[in-house]
């Protein structure tokens, strides 16, 4: 970019006016590639055009860091998400549910169990693309409003644009834990008592 003397202006992409650019046609593929440029989406795979519910008796983790980002679909959507990323976590009782429409047969539920009893889930490098997060949660050492690029307690990559908002902590613990999602990933999950269940109608964790 040049000003009206020819000379070469540089510049930082602020938050709002990355929003203006994200709309239909060129400006929204310019938005997404501003974007990925600066590590704010989660460009590992595209997400299916239904979000999930995940539910917890409890969850904690060690090491966790929550930023702005977006992810994409398949037909190229920008969907603005909140990035949970925790290091280490121990889950119990996880419920997961998606409903998924279809012709003539309607609604359709998924349902994912484990961690019931004693052995809770384990995950390691988690991370959890939200719209919504609900429960009891404390946090020890926490830092909020912390530049998003320079986060460095959660898992490796947790890290948003330069400027944005963000918050990190040792560790946490979330009492009744309810979510809505698009995507979540991990680099190890591990899924004791795992049983899944399909049923027709809405069938899901809360």
């Amino acid at each position: 970019m040049k000003d009206q003397q020819g000379r070469q202006v540089v510049g930082r992409i602020r938050w709002r006016r990355f929003a203006l650019l994200a709309v239909p046609g060129c400006a929204a593929t310019a938005a997404l590639g501003i974007a990925l440029a600066q590590g704010a989406v989660a460009a590992s795979f595209a997400v299916s055009g239904q979000q999930f519910k995940v539910s917890a008796d409890s969850l904690t983790g060690q090491g966790f860091a929550q930023y702005g980002t977006i992810d994409t679909n398949a037909r190229g959507d920008l969907l603005p998400v909140a990035t949970v990323g925790i290091r280490t976590a121990r889950i119990n009782n996880l419920c997961q549910s998606v409903v998924t429409k279809l012709p003539v047969l309607g609604n359709i539920s998924l349902t994912l169990t484990a961690g019931a009893g004693d052995t809770p889930v384990e995950a390691e490098n988690l991370f959890l693309d939200a719209t919504q997060l609900e429960g009891d949660a404390a946090f020890h050492t926490i830092e909020i409003g912390r530049d998003a690029s320079t986060l460095d307690k959660g898992p490796d990559g947790a890290q948003g644009m330069q400027d944005a908002f963000s918050q990190q902590a040792d560790d946490l613990q979330i009492n009744g834990l309810r979510q809505v999602a698009w995507a979540a990933n991990a680099g190890t999950f591990k899924l004791s008592g795992l049983k899944m269940k399909i049923a027709k109608g809405k069938k899901e964790c809360f």
